[in-house]
């Protein structure tokens, strides 16, 4: 057949069909020389496709491949933040881990210390009984109207506990939801419904005094009062900030 009788879509199918195998046969040759090249050369060549790559895709993309580590679902931050909580749930006795509980309390473990409401009533000494069954002495570093802190001693030995940050007052907002232990360890959801001044109101059901409110995140939010609303982590914070006694 003459190249003249051919229709113009059959010569693009024909220029096509000689750019592919062309396109084959440089791609074979290429990788036949690249074999037999020196290693300087290899690297040389890598370097610039790995630069052309970088060029032409956008960062966005390239760290989207690269960090492909699955990223916690809600459910997961919920799971870690109830089972920090428990973890950090400890009861205030007279005399001995047997004896009745006079508080409820949150351990914190980077401090050192116990939090609880300050009914003014609780002794000056005691000892705090851990989840894991430990217990160990502590009195009373710090206190104002509303908290009592119960500290230990140096040699103290005191178990393992998830670190929880005391979240700011100011970083809380109406609406955002807040997780609570129950007196029987059962896990309870709600939102913030209202912030004013170092209380916080949320709709968890009716938690026990000295009990935590935690965000989905694990951060403090603040310590139940034992009237309906929560001591701000803030009110924590700025006490363990003030001289000791």
């Amino acid at each position: 057949m003459n190249i003249d009788d051919l229709s113009k879509s059959q010569l693009l199918l024909l220029t096509l069909l000689v750019n592919f195998v062309m396109s084959i046969a440089t791609g074979i040759v290429t990788v036949s020389l690249l074999d037999q090249a020196p290693a300087t050369i290899t690297q040389t060549v890598n370097r610039i496709v790995e630069h052309t790559v970088e060029t032409v895709a956008p960062a966005s993309q390239v760290a989207a491949v690269v960090n492909s580590d699955p990223q916690p679902t809600e459910e997961d931050l919920l799971v870690a933040a109830i089972a920090s909580d428990a973890a950090r749930t400890v009861f205030l006795h007279a005399e001995e881990a047997g004896s009745s509980a006079l508080a409820q309390g949150v351990y914190l473990p980077i401090s050192r210390v116990v939090v609880v409401i300050n009914d003014q009533s609780l002794p000056d000494e005691g000892v705090i009984a851990f989840p894991n069954g430990g217990s160990a002495p502590v009195s009373v570093a710090l206190e104002n109207d509303n908290l009592m802190i119960y500290g230990f001693s140096d040699d103290a030995v005191l178990p393992a506990a998830p670190v929880a940050p005391l979240l700011p007052i100011t970083d809380l907002r109406q609406g955002q939801a807040v997780i609570a232990l129950l007196a029987d360890g059962s896990a309870v959801t709600g939102i913030v419904s209202k912030v004013e001044g170092i209380n916080i109101t949320t709709t968890l059901p009716a938690t026990p005094k000295g009990a935590a409110a935690l965000t989905l995140r694990g951060e403090i939010a603040g310590i139940q009062s034992g009237s309906g609303a929560f001591v701000s982590a803030s009110e924590i914070n700025a006490l363990l900030s003030a001289p000791a006694q």
